[in-house]
């Protein structure tokens, strides 16, 4: 009896290690064979090549000079004197931007309405006595927001500089008060003014704070609008010319010219410059130029220069590989760009580029792989990124002797997770900085600009 029931028992377990057996078997095969994959593990390669800034237009040593593009961070480069030096003429463009801050009006219009007061008056009859640019005007007028700064920026008239300041403002005195402090707010830590002319020596600047001052007032609606005319007509019938026109042949528009005994010739502007097909925009700052002759041998050299050295910058090559995937099974292959890309970029610092690499299990050659988006200075560019070839199923001999991924991948498809990288990283690609070359200046006399 006893002999019975222990081979029952044997048999018991014998047919239950054997329904797991068969379960097991009838679980693995289907799961190994027709499941899911492990997906790829994707790592950030950096970038082959480098990006290396076209040379730099030639500046001259002579005087403080500097200039900046569109799609630059910064000033690209200075030359010359680094300390603060005499305005001169320039000031009234800080007047310009500093008074549309505070009474700010649209390009086209006329703006506020202003009426010229007997100190005005009196500063005008100063002026003209000392042989200082001025447009006239007389107590009592009414003249417009617009016709007031015509006639500062084009006609460079001091008059109208003091004027609109202390209207803005109700006296010079708080005006000087609020262009400091607006000079500070905006990073131009180099340039103080004492007066809205820029007549007195103690109105100072970098020539690295004047090209970023002359590429915002080119960016400011009125002001590109006012001094991209020739000449105006303004209050009362008064013919006011374009005095900062300078070298229009050559692409370049003037902002202020100027001359005073202490800060020499002064000059913001800016050019336009054709490089393989495309019109580049250049800004900057002539300060303490000594003469005519000097001012247009040297931007002469510089637009030249230009014309020759700058060249528009590869960011990215089609092939370049930013990813790197490996499979579990022994595969790989790369995230290539899809495209290449160039731009007329000035880096004046290391640009970096960001990964965004697509999860991959098997695909064929030329399956999206994600993107890499290069943080530029005009704003991100983004290339997609495609797989240089092909990840294929390794086969049933693999999946049968690898469960462990196999079931991992298996669980991670009901669980909804995975623990595959899909990663975002950063890397640098550096840019080197050149260093203009020096112009020799040449000497003359210069003629007053007031």
């Amino acid at each position: 009896m006893a002999s019975t029931v222990a081979r029952r028992i044997r048999r018991g377990i014998f047919i239950g290690v054997g329904a797991l057996v068969i379960l097991g078997i009838g679980l693995y095969g289907p799961v190994t064979l027709v499941g899911p994959l492990p997906t790829a593990t994707a790592t950030v390669v950096d970038a082959t090549g480098t990006l290396t800034p076209p040379p730099l237009p030639t500046l001259p040593e002579t005087g403080a000079s500097g200039i900046t593009a569109d799609g630059a961070t910064g000033v690209l480069a200075t030359a010359g004197i680094t300390d603060p030096v005499p305005l001169g003429g320039t000031a009234k463009v800080i007047t310009a931007l500093v008074v549309l801050d505070a009474k700010p009006m649209q390009s086209g219009q006329q703006g506020e309405s202003i009426v010229i007061t007997p100190a005005d008056y009196a500063d005008y009859i100063t002026y003209i006595s000392q042989s200082a640019r001025a447009v006239s005007f007389i107590a009592g007028e009414t003249w417009t927001q617009r016709d007031m700064l015509q006639a500062m920026l084009m006609g460079s008239s001091n008059n109208h500089a003091d004027a609109l300041a202390a209207w803005a403002f109700g006296s010079t005195d708080a005006y000087v008060e609020a262009a400091n402090a607006w000079l500070t707010k905006n990073g131009f830590s180099g340039t103080t003014v004492v007066d809205a002319t820029g007549l007195s020596s103690n109105s100072e600047g970098t020539a690295s704070d004047l090209t970023r001052i002359a590429q915002l007032a080119f960016a400011n609606p009125v002001i590109s609008e006012i001094i991209a005319q020739p000449a105006a007509t303004v209050n009362g019938g008064r013919y006011v010319n374009n005095l900062a026109i300078y070298l229009p042949d050559k692409g370049v528009t003037g902002l202020s010219l100027s001359y005073t005994d202490q800060a020499g010739l002064c000059f913001l502007y800016k050019a336009d410059v054709s490089v393989a097909g495309t019109t580049v925009t250049l800004y900057g700052a002539m300060l303490r130029e000594p003469d005519y002759d000097t001012l247009n041998g040297d931007m002469t050299t510089l637009l030249t220069s230009a014309a020759t050295n700058l060249k528009p910058t590869t960011v990215v090559t089609a092939g370049d590989v930013f990813v790197h995937y490996t499979t579990a099974w022994g595969q790989s292959a790369d995230g290539v760009a899809i495209a290449g890309d160039s731009r007329m970029l000035w880096a004046t610092t290391p640009v970096t580029h960001t990964v965004a690499a697509a999860p991959v299990t098997t695909a064929l050659g030329g399956t999206s792989a994600g993107t890499v988006t290069f943080d530029l200075p005009g704003g991100p560019l983004t290339v997609a990124l495609k797989l240089s070839n092909a990840l294929s199923d390794p086969g049933p001999l693999w999946r049968l002797t690898n469960p462990i991924p196999v079931i991992q991948s298996f669980v991670d498809s009901r669980t909804g997770s995975s623990d595959a990288p899909a990663p975002s990283g950063p890397a640098t690609s550096p840019a080197g900085t050149p260093t203009p070359s020096a112009t020799p200046a040449s000497s003359g006399p210069a003629t007053p600009a007031g």
